[in-house]
């Protein structure tokens, strides 16, 4: 019988020591200019058409949504040639992953991942009562890395295949990854595919696909349409620019589709956010335009970083990653103190997302002042 005078309610033990997640830290008010570098989000406004069907959809919401989501899974369907049973949509792609490990993976089982790379999934690991099994970057504990830095800070494919088990469930794959920034050329993610048996589960998360241009990359739809054990996670969260809507989409077989369906929250994409991803699909060449826009200033931040002196990773995403260390925690008020809010990695380093010029320029003007402090 439980004990009635206990002083609050039993809790899994699993959740004790469950880190939180960190979202940046929002630009200071009531100071002088400040920006907000620290969460990857797009500098731009909404695409155009969006804020007016947010507006018309706005009407209506005391309607719940379409559980399914079907007009956008339709058009999702239609833009990336793909069945509609294939499709599952989620708040976010990060919601999408934690319905993943749930789907996939408890007590007793392993789920596999890079690390450093995307903060929550040691995170919703940890909830499904898994065990995660990170595996350092390439080049991670170096220190002072080799200059230009393209091999550096990405994913060791060997030997996260040399760590697969009979108990590994689902393996996360960041590409690009985040922060640290670089993408995973198609050969070397076909080989690391075929070496991973056929009843695990390989999530390709690509929230920041839109921004790579390095060729030796592949769409990994490709790998998706014959490799039943591959699923891919897109967000609107990054080019889209809807992070404050949160939609994400996964493409997979119909086995892992259809799971996704049966472990997501009932109505959790609300309809303001349907809408405005079918507005954002239809909106193509302003989203290419200023994808593009984005990709410049990157190059542009980069390679004046590269002339300070720092060692930067080949970044593929919408921001850039610089190891410090120690000193991270030093770098991170010094930006702060000067206007601009990065996202530091405690004894790692910091992720600086690409923002407007000015607010790039800022930051380039911090880190040459602390470059000379080095």
């Amino acid at each position: 019988m439980s004990d009635r005078n206990a002083t609050s309610p039993r809790l899994r033990g699993v959740l004790e020591g469950i880190p939180s997640y960190k979202p940046g830290r929002p630009a200071a008010a009531g100071g002088p200019v400040s920006y907000k570098l620290s969460s990857n989000e797009n500098p731009y406004p909404p695409l155009p058409g969006v804020l007016e069907s947010v507006t018309a959809a706005a009407g209506s919401f005391n309607r719940y949504p379409d559980l399914a989501c079907t007009a956008l899974c339709e058009e999702l369907a239609e833009r990336f040639d793909v069945p509609v049973s294939h499709l599952a949509t989620g708040t976010g792609s990060v919601g999408l992953a934690q319905q993943l490990v749930q789907a996939t993976a408890g007590p007793g089982d392993e789920v596999l991942y890079a690390w450093r790379s995307f903060e929550a999934y040691p995170i919703i690991t940890q909830i499904s009562g898994a065990t995660s099994v990170p595996i350092p970057l390439t080049g991670a504990g170096a220190g002072h890395l080799p200059a230009g830095g393209g091999g550096t800070e990405a994913h060791d494919l060997d030997a996260m295949a040399d760590a697969i088990t009979d108990r590994t469930r689902l393996v996360f794959v960041c590409t690009p990854n985040n922060p640290t920034g670089p993408a995973i050329p198609g050969a070397d993610l076909r080989r690391f595919l075929d070496r991973v048996p056929g009843d695990v589960l390989v999530v390709l998360d690509e929230a920041y696909r839109e921004f790579v241009r390095d060729e030796r990359v592949v769409d990994g739809l490709d790998f998706y349409r014959d490799r039943p054990n591959v699923c891919v996670l897109r967000t609107f969260s990054k080019a889209y620019g809807l992070a404050g809507l949160r939609v994400g989409f996964a493409v997979a077989h119909e086995p892992v589709a259809a799971a996704l369906r049966k472990t997501a929250v009932p109505f959790g994409v609300s309809q303001l956010a349907q809408e405005a991803a079918i507005a954002s699909l239809r909106s193509e060449d302003a989203l290419l335009e200023r994808v593009e826009a984005l990709v410049k200033e990157r190059t542009r931040v980069g390679d004046e970083l590269r002339a300070q002196g720092w060692t930067v990773p080949d970044s593929q995403a919408n921001f850039v990653w610089l190891r410090l260390g120690a000193r991270t925690a030093d770098f991170a008020r010094k930006a702060e103190a000067a206007g601009v809010m990065v996202r530091p990695f405690d004894g790692e380093g910091v992720r600086v997302s690409i923002g407007e010029t000015a607010a790039n320029d800022l930051f380039l003007q911090v880190a040459a002042s602390f470059r000379k402090e080095l």
